[in-house]
């Protein structure tokens, strides 16, 4: 499909933002590497190969005795018995010597019969943001090591690990907020400065009165009745977030509805609703774009401050807000402060530079070469 020569122009405009440019980019990566989470760290392997047979695990549960135990339970692949029958295709010995292999799989051959040597690909970080490391860990939080690059927290978790999820579910859980805060606030503002009269007086008394009403005490006040999670937290924001771009859109739409074109589409019978999209909420959009990275930002930081005081997702969850508390519970553990603290850091920086040049490509005033 052509792009317009307005849509071009914007196109350009963006791209001649290096800064901006750059940051999208690097943005991208960075949350494309989290959704595939679970290929970089986890504590089942990627692939497994036994007996010429290719298994995913972190697809897929497989017992104990899929792979020649003796367990109906889930395989463990980090015990040493479990990794040895994966190894050389189930052999008994696994059971009672799980550092050595029987003399007679040397040359692949068990019982007279060929069996064909197994193998096992593990993430780059071989831990999930709750597994507790017992066997490598002496105290915690623990400092970096061979084993867990960025350390571990109070509870023996793998801080890169945290961080790799922490990072998905912040971005996601501001998506979720924003969009539809978004939706809303376009859609309340644009009945109110569209159609004006007793609508936008009533409906300005209402933002007024919920404007006020303070956000934190009433999370509060419901984390106290429910259990959080992530949709009830995600509501509660989306509540109190469509208020930010309600009386920007308001705005643009009395200002744009006494426009001679908006009275000759009127004239020409041309229904409200057609005016509305086709017509007026463009121009809006310049105002829009230029509040969306302030609330996605905000929603970062809404859910990090709620998970630093306790009142945001629950601790299954993997947060960068829970990280910051116990860094700040564990001041001998520099590096849990400085992993929360670059985190978020860097994510917000690099939607603020692309929100900018978004902003800026949607100006008519700014041109770049």
């Amino acid at each position: 499909m052509k792009l317009s020569a307005l849509s071009q122009r914007r196109l350009h405009n963006f791209r001649a933002n290096r800064r901006a440019y750059w940051s999208l980019w690097i943005f991208l990566i960075l949350f494309g590497l989290s959704l595939f989470a679970e290929f970089l760290a986890n504590e089942k392997p990627i692939m497994v190969s036994y007996r010429g047979s290719l298994h995913m695990p972190i697809f897929k549960t497989y017992l104990d005795a899929d792979f020649g135990g003796d367990r109906l339970t889930e395989a463990k692949y980090k015990r040493r018995d479990v990794q040895c029958l994966i190894v050389t295709g189930g052999l008994e010995s696994c059971f009672d010597d799980p550092d050595g292999v029987r003399a007679d799989a040397e040359d692949g051959i068990v019982n007279g019969e060929p069996i064909e040597t197994g193998w096992i690909i593990w993430p780059l970080i071989p831990y999930t943001f709750t597994t507790v490391d017992t066997q490598n860990v002496e105290t915690a939080p623990g400092p970096p090591d061979a084993h867990h690059w960025f350390g571990t927290d109070d509870q023996a978790r793998d801080v890169g690990a945290r961080i790799i999820y922490g990072f998905r579910i912040s971005i996601l859980f501001a998506l979720v907020v924003t969009i539809p805060s978004a939706v809303l606030g376009i859609l309340a503002g644009a009945m109110q400065g569209y159609f004006g009269g007793w609508l936008d007086l009533l409906f300005q008394r209402f933002t007024e009165i919920w404007g006020s009403l303070p956000m934190l005490y009433i999370v509060i006040f419901i984390s106290a009745i429910f259990t959080m999670n992530f949709w009830i937290l995600t509501g509660l924001l989306v509540l109190f977030g469509w208020n930010a771009l309600d009386g920007v859109v308001r705005a643009e739409f009395l200002r744009a509805r006494n426009f001679e074109y908006v009275r000759a589409a009127k004239a020409l019978g041309v229904r409200d609703r057609t005016i509305m999209l086709r017509h007026v909420l463009p121009n809006a959009m310049v105002a829009t774009v230029t509040m969306l990275p302030f609330m996605l930002t905000g929603a970062i930081g809404a859910l990090t401050s709620l998970d630093f005081l306790g009142f945001g997702l629950p601790g299954s969850y993997p947060s960068l807000g829970e990280l910051g508390l116990q860094a700040k519970a564990h001041l001998t553990s520099p590096w849990l402060a400085a992993a929360a603290f670059f985190t978020i850091v860097t994510m917000l920086s690099l939607l603020v530079f692309i929100f900018e040049g978004i902003r800026d490509a949607f100006d008519p005033r700014k041109v770049f070469q």
